[in-house]
């Protein structure tokens, strides 16, 4: 009840403001598990794809969603509550994967739609980046839900980082056929496998979303960004501080020049 109020509330103005357009809606079983795995280009990516869609989809979303403060964070906090979505403490290593794989399961043993978005993390320029292995090929091999790939579109550009207030534009959603890895049924373990099954997804969804793929992670690729961008700031800083010290000896020259003259 609190799901279907809640899409209603707040997905019924986002399809009138942005109207979203979506390719492969029938791609969605009507009814029983399945898992959506979808790139990750910006925070609205899980409000759009829930509010296009008719039946309910559980994404599993980073504890900060529901622990932020202030009027923005409780907000925050009260849609994914409200919506069902799973908080999960993502600084607690293993374990925290482990309770992710397990909330993963149970969603889909109770016959829902389950969210992931196998690069872990939003996409830092809008490439598409290497999928984790851990939590979408398990629950996938785990549960032999079929695997749903989806492509968001144009999302990151609604609300780039720094710009308050939102563009109004149509991204788009595209979902590709459904992905059957019950022929490695009880090999959940085997990190080849994993990994196989993992490519093969992120392959899909690279053919749905026309991005870029880079082979690493994205959360690596975020770090390199940031200390490349600290870097730059640093070089910055020096030939400044230099160029200002040089202005400054030449100041004394001209000052020294001029007093000899006299």
């Amino acid at each position: 009840m609190i799901y279907g109020a809640m899409k209603v509330v707040i997905g019924g103005p986002l399809k009138v403001a942005f109207r979203p357009w979506v390719e492969g809606i029938e791609n969605i079983p009507a009814d029983g598990p399945a898992i959506l795995a979808s790139n990750h280009l910006s925070f609205s990516d899980s409000f759009f794809l829930p509010t296009m869609l008719d039946r309910k989809v559980t994404f599993i979303a980073k504890a900060e969603y529901f622990t932020t403060p202030g009027v923005k964070g409780r907000m925050t906090a009260a849609f994914f509550k409200g919506v069902g979505q799973l908080p999960v403490d993502r600084s607690g290593g293993r374990g925290a994967g482990e309770a992710a794989i397990r909330s993963g399961i149970e969603v889909l043993e109770r016959g829902e739609l389950f969210g992931i978005y196998p690069e872990g993390t939003r996409s830092p320029d809008g490439r598409l980046y290497r999928g984790k292995p851990g939590g979408l090929a398990r629950v996938a091999l785990a549960t032999g839900a079929p695997v749903i790939p989806v492509a968001m579109i144009d999302t990151e550009k609604i609300q780039p980082p720094g710009q308050v207030r939102p563009k109004l534009m149509r991204p788009g959603i595209r979902i590709g056929k459904p992905l059957d890895f019950r022929r490695y049924e009880g090999m959940d373990h085997d990190r080849f496998v994993l990994r196989a099954v993992t490519d093969e997804v992120m392959y899909e969804i690279m053919k749905l979303s026309g991005q870029e793929y880079v082979d690493v992670y994205a959360t690596v690729a975020r770090r390199q960004m940031a200390e490349d961008a600290k870097k730059r700031a640093d070089e910055e800083k020096a030939i400044a501080k230099a160029e200002k010290a040089a202005a400054k000896a030449a100041t004394a020259r001209e000052q020294d020049d001029s007093g000899r003259a006299a």
